[in-house]
């Protein structure tokens, strides 16, 4: 009934990921330029990568300020679970289920929220998930029994798994390669920080009124960002020919002018953008810049020669390259060894021998902020800065693996958290050996995602908005199938054995970083000639 054509990624992109990021060096003593990679279209103003400097950054944050409240109010909650197991006279594992089942949800549903978009447009998608978000934290903050409090969190979880893959897609819809790790790394910020921020304000709120107070706090902020998104989030999605835009080119056309640019601020980037052209294109044929009411449009037409059954088959099959399968995986730990705390933390420090009050728990949190800062400020900024500066050891060129490097930063950090929150609870230590454990395992939350989904994007461009849909999707399956049984575990066995094994996991499954970056280029070039793309 259906003719699919597949095609292999080497018709897409023949760079492979391997792209002239610099200006070659003339002799030792040159600077060497930056090219901005893609190339922005000459002829059209309204190519997001000429927006200017504000335009992107008001778009980038309000998306970033949607997945922030999308785990607000739904991992903010966990600072309340003791007492919300009280009120209903839930067992803890059922209690659990408040972010268990909402995990699997936001993973899940990207498999329908990224096809939809990428059909259809990010813009009414983002439009539509942020008003339903905020009608289910109204709904729970009125709930009156436990499954209707269930309920509101599932379907809230439903309209914010359309960040999670397609937040991240935006990265690549509004910035350059050497942009694109420190931008993730402020996007995974967010996402992290409503895990973090979320139970820190929430225990504190229901230390003094209630819980439900959290929710009505995390309903009128979301309101306010649906509008936000409303009036200011134009369509980011854009036809692209990504062979043109990633071809290398070496003369001043398509570069920044100094080396002092290259540490200016994006505003400057975005001006390059504006007024350098591609070499290979003229100034002809000007498309007119759209207005604001054009631009605010909820439908903007559907993607063209393809259909909605294609769009959604079209990621699986991706699921066999390397680089995907580890960037899921890394993932997949990283979330569930930090979800695993945020479950049992309460039950540790709102019971005996700790005996601490909700408020007094949700400090817990303020470890787990830092380490995301300090995640995602490794594996973006520090990232891209060592990156740029392999390219320029290597003539320009820029390898997608160079990237991988500083994976060897949270794979140290993590695991050691893990064996020394494990031994804190199990022995009833000083309340600082949770903290400190937490704050490491924190580290790998955004460091390791940050890497893996930039990584997949340098490997992947043409194809990125669906090789992260399997990033973001499967990793919430793994992660609830693993959270679904952590309280039972940590029953029968014990916080040692349980965390000295999850320790263990994660250096085997993060670790797997180090054959990609010895053969990885070998890997690209193999799989990019496999007929597997819809």
């Amino acid at each position: 009934m259906f003719n699919f054509h597949l095609k292999s990624l080497k018709e897409l992109d023949e760079t492979e990921g391997t792209v002239q990021l610099r200006q070659p060096a003339t002799d030792a003593n040159t600077s060497t330029s930056l090219i901005l990679l893609p190339h922005p279209n000459p002829n059209d103003p309204n190519d997001p990568l000429r927006w200017p400097a504000w335009k992107k950054h008001t778009a980038f944050l309000s998306v970033c300020a949607f997945t922030f409240l999308a785990n607000y109010a739904i991992g903010g909650l966990s600072s309340a679970f003791y007492l919300i197991s009280l009120e209903f006279d839930k067992t803890q594992a059922q209690t659990s289920d408040l972010l268990l089942w909402p995990i699997l949800v936001l993973g899940v549903f990207n498999f329908f929220w990224v096809p939809l978009a990428n059909y259809f447009g990010k813009r009414p998608v983002f439009v539509f998930a942020s008003l339903l978000l905020s009608l289910c934290y109204l709904w729970g903050a009125v709930a009156k029994s436990f499954e209707s409090l269930l309920w509101s969190n599932i379907i809230a979880a439903f309209a914010g798994s359309s960040t999670e893959a397609l937040g991240a897609a935006i990265v690549n819809d509004l910035y350059f390669v050497h942009e694109r790790g420190t931008k993730m790394g402020i996007y995974m910020s967010f996402i992290s920080g409503g895990n973090t921020i979320g139970p820190l304000i929430c225990g504190a709120i229901v230390e003094k009124t209630s819980w439900r107070v959290h929710k009505w706090h995390a309903f009128g902020l979301v309101f306010l960002n649906f509008l936000a998104v409303l009036f200011f989030v134009p369509e980011t999605q854009y036809d692209r020919d990504v062979n043109k835009a990633m071809a290398t080119a070496v003369d001043g056309a398509s570069m920044k002018s100094s080396e002092a640019e290259e540490v200016a601020a994006e505003k400057t980037v975005s001006a390059a953008a504006n007024e350098v052209p591609h070499p290979d294109e003229g100034q002809t044929n000007q498309i007119p810049k759209k207005t604001w009411m054009q631009e605010m449009r909820l439908w903007n037409g559907t993607a063209k020669d393809v259909n909605l059954l294609e769009m959604f088959l079209r990621p699986f099959p991706l699921i066999v390259y390397p680089a995907i399968m580890w960037a899921f995986l890394g993932y997949a730990v990283s979330l569930a060894w930090v979800v695993a705390i945020n479950i049992l933390n309460s039950f540790v420090l709102q019971a005996p021998p700790y005996n601490w009050g909700p408020a007094i728990n949700g400090l817990i949190n303020i470890p787990g902020l830092i380490g995301n800062i300090v995640g995602s400020f490794t594996g973006g900024w520090m990232v891209d800065r060592y990156s740029d500066w392999r390219a320029k050891k290597n003539n320009g060129v820029f390898q997608p693996e160079t990237r991988l490097v500083l994976v060897i930063i949270p794979i140290l950090i993590a695991p050691a958290g893990c064996l020394l929150f494990g031994y804190g609870v199990q022995n009833v230590m000083h309340w600082t050996t949770l903290f400190f454990g937490y704050g490491m395992v924190a580290v790998g939350l955004t460091a390791v995602p940050v890497i893996g989904m930039t990584y997949v994007s340098d490997c992947y461009y043409p194809v990125a908005p669906d090789a992260l849909l399997l990033v973001n999707g499967l990793k919430n399956v793994v992660a609830f199938g693993f959270l679904y049984g952590v309280v039972p575990w940590v029953t029968e066995v014990g916080y040692v054995d349980s965390f000295g094994t999850q320790a263990g996991l994660y250096v085997a499954l993060v670790g797997l970083a180090l054959p990609l970056y010895f053969w990885g280029e070998k890997m690209r070039h193999v799989t990019s000639q496999w007929r597997i793309i819809l």
